[in-house]
């Protein structure tokens, strides 16, 4: 056995969170090896009550038809609301502040529409250059709906020449060029690439001083890193829940508002019946009168077949503790970190930050190859049963989950990493 090896059976041993990992279903491949899984990134592992919550929303619907909206064990009426308290603990916000509804994205033209107010001059959006497709896409036909055009109005933080990270002097400095000509800066938490935590709380300072709406994109942010998003005074937040929240593909996304925009019926926004204040929203009356809060921004009733696993997920979350999570994580990603600059020096360059404070469990390596020979590394990482990420054309990302992945897992990924690279 070898010295990293023992050393990652002992933290396993004394790991207070190990036990976590039994409450998720982990893959294996056709010859039954169980897979070391460091994806969930891209998709969070099963947990396993998840088809029991599931169940007992079949079963009371074949049990009560209609009536399930009443009379279901987990009332289908109210079901969304089940999911408000634990989604708050995560990302630092007030109950009234947080809704579980829609998908990312379509959260993000939704706040969008109430949010990015273009008037005369202030009618730029400051987004980061490596932006996920799909915020640029949404953010570059929110322009185009307001007749305005990409080129102009777009801006795009870069990093510098030779760098694949974000300085933060450098986002800030570009909110106080732009000035008076942002009406919204959008940025990620944690950038999907690079895995890049960014430094919220002095470029939110500096958007709120150029007097820009701030929104951002939790996708690799929640059940992640840790988030004050009340506090730190943000406009809007959107995010995803198949990724870190354990909720399956296409699961429920999420919202945040401000508490600061509860009761303020002047913002704009495309309304729907599930929005209506609950007390009268089934008198049908013609007039929308918005809940107080982030549920005022629904449009239809949830999916409860789809926001069931969620639930089943959060439970596990708060069981856990998103601090207990957070400290597993910087430990079990420093493992990582010493891992490959040990035992694969000259092969690969870590390009996510390497303070503990600008990442959370993820690493994004660049492999020193051609792109053919790179993406032959992670083929040759895939048939040892490795299952991590692949982005063109040259970067391997791996996310260490605290709650169901160990440091042997870690050790396995790195051993198999090194023998793909020496081939």
């Amino acid at each position: 056995m070898t010295p990293h090896a023992a050393e990652a059976l002992a933290q396993d041993a004394k790991d207070p969170l190990a036990c976590f990992a039994a409450q998720f279903h982990h893959p294996y491949d056709a010859a039954g090896r169980r897979l070391v899984y460091l994806c969930g990134h891209s998709l969070g592992l099963q947990p396993k009550s998840v088809a029991q919550y599931v169940e007992q929303e079949l079963q009371d619907w074949q049990r009560l038809g209609v009536l399930g909206h009443y009379a279901a064990k987990r009332p289908w009426i109210p079901y969304h609301e089940q999911a408000a308290a634990p989604l708050a603990a995560l990302i630092g916000a007030h109950e009234t502040e947080v809704v579980a509804m829609n998908s990312l994205t379509v959260n993000l033209h939704l706040m969008m529409v109430s949010f990015f107010r273009p008037v005369g001059m202030r009618s730029r959006v400051l987004i980061e250059k490596s932006a996920f497709p799909s915020d640029r896409y949404a953010i570059a036909s929110q322009l185009a709906f307001h007749g305005l055009n990409a080129p102009e109005h777009l801006i795009e933080v870069a990093p510098r020449p030779g760098e694949r990270i974000l300085r933060t002097e450098d986002v800030i400095r570009r909110i106080e060029q732009e000035g008076g000509t942002l009406a919204l800066v959008l940025l990620p938490s944690v950038q999907y690439l690079t895995g890049q935590s960014l430094d919220l709380i002095p470029v939110i300072g500096a958007a709120r001083r150029a007097g820009a709406a701030v929104g951002l994109d939790l996708a690799h942010g929640i059940g992640n890193t840790l988030l004050n998003l009340h506090d730190w005074n943000v406009d809007f937040a959107v995010w995803c829940s198949y990724k870190y929240l354990n909720a399956g593909p296409g699961a429920i996304g999420g919202c945040f508002v401000h508490e600061r925009h509860a009761r303020n019926v002047a913002i704009p926004r495309f309304a729907g019946w599930w929005g209506q204040d609950a007390a009268t929203r089934f008198q049908m009356g013609p007039e929308f009168n918005p809940i107080a809060g982030a549920q005022g921004w629904q449009i239809s009733n949830p999916p409860v077949l789809s926001a069931a696993p969620l639930l089943a997920s959060l439970d596990i979350f708060q069981r856990a503790g998103i601090r207990r999570l957070r400290e597993k994580s910087i430990a079990l990603t420093g493992f990582l970190q010493r891992l490959v600059d040990t035992l694969l020096p000259g092969l690969v360059d870590i390009i996510t930050p390497s303070a503990v404070d600008g990442r959370g469990c993820q690493l994004s390596l660049a492999l020193k190859r051609s792109p053919a020979d790179a993406k032959r590394c992670y083929e040759l990482l895939t048939e040892a049963g490795i299952v991590v990420d692949w982005r063109e054309p040259d970067v391997l990302r791996l996310a260490p989950i605290p709650l169901y992945n160990s440091y042997s897992d870690v050790v396995a990924a790195v051993d198999a990493l090194s023998l793909a690279l020496r081939r």
